[in-house]
């Protein structure tokens, strides 16, 4: 009997894990969008389409170049496309809220990067975190008319036990990424150039990772969307991979099933 090798182990234990995407594509990845400056936003949803592929997007209302925000009604239009697209939809914070750490009394110490309490730290409750959460999905529903998936990506991915069990209770189960499914769109370009995020990224990615990138970054001068977003696309399918949302992932498909919201498909 032929011995099976640990990598085709690998990609038949993914496959026999997310059955619903292995009938297309026994290789399936979940890329990420994380709101930002927008000012990338229409040459996503351009590459996204020419290529049909569905993606899950985290929202919060980030300053953008306009100088409005990123779910204003500016944008309202943007994400109802994106939502008749079948895209998947969770929070990431309304004012993009960071975790700074838990105190004894149960509460958190946080910090907004957007809205009128940007920069200050503030002292949250969980419900008043839940509620934060909330917002974006609030904010969702009044720009596309669909409810948002209960899920969410805490601002710079950072949390503590404490806090996802917090946002657990009231509904919401985080999505992080996988070490390779970091594409470096938020690394300084001069040390970071996009060619080189590029390789690294079609050489390391393996099958279920799940990538994050955002929809504009300040920092970085170089973007690395409009040079790296489609050559990754064309790039990993052309090695066998297929792309889902996260309502396909065995981390959050039982979830999904279960809470609902959302309009995305695989």
């Amino acid at each position: 009997m032929r011995r099976v090798s640990k990598a085709r182990r690998r990609l038949l234990a993914v496959a026999l894990a997310l059955p619903a995407v292995a009938a297309a594509c026994e290789k399936p990845v979940f890329l990420t969008f994380d709101t930002g400056h927008m000012g990338v936003a229409p040459l996503v949803a351009e590459v996204l389409n020419r290529h049909q592929v569905k993606a899950t997007f985290f929202l919060a209302n980030e300053r953008t170049l306009e100088g409005g925000g990123s779910l204003d009604d500016r944008w309202a239009p943007w994400w109802a496309e994106r939502a008749r697209e079948g895209h998947l939809f969770g929070s990431h914070t309304y004012d993009h809220v960071y975790w700074l750490a838990d105190l004894p009394d149960g509460r958190f110490r946080v910090r907004p990067s957007a809205g009128p309490m940007a920069g200050r730290t503030l002292t949250w409750t969980a419900a008043d975190y839940c509620a934060e959460l909330a917002r974006s999905a609030e904010r969702f529903r009044a720009m596309t008319g669909q409810r948002m998936a209960p899920i969410f990506r805490a601002a710079g991915g950072r949390t503590s036990p404490a806090l996802l069990a917090a946002a657990r209770a009231c509904g919401w189960l985080h999505v992080g990424w996988s070490p390779a499914g970091f594409l470096g769109d938020e690394l300084p370009s001069d040390r970071y150039p996009n060619a080189a995020l590029l390789a690294r990224a079609l050489r390391d990615i393996r099958p279920g990772d799940i990538l994050l990138v955002h929809l504009g970054i300040w920092s970085r001068k170089d973007p690395w969307a409009p040079a790296a977003l489609e050559p990754l696309i064309i790039g990993l399918k052309q090695r066998g991979f297929c792309f889902a949302t996260l309502r396909e992932h065995p981390a959050y498909r039982a979830h999904l099933a279960t809470q609902g919201g959302g309009s995305g498909g695989s």
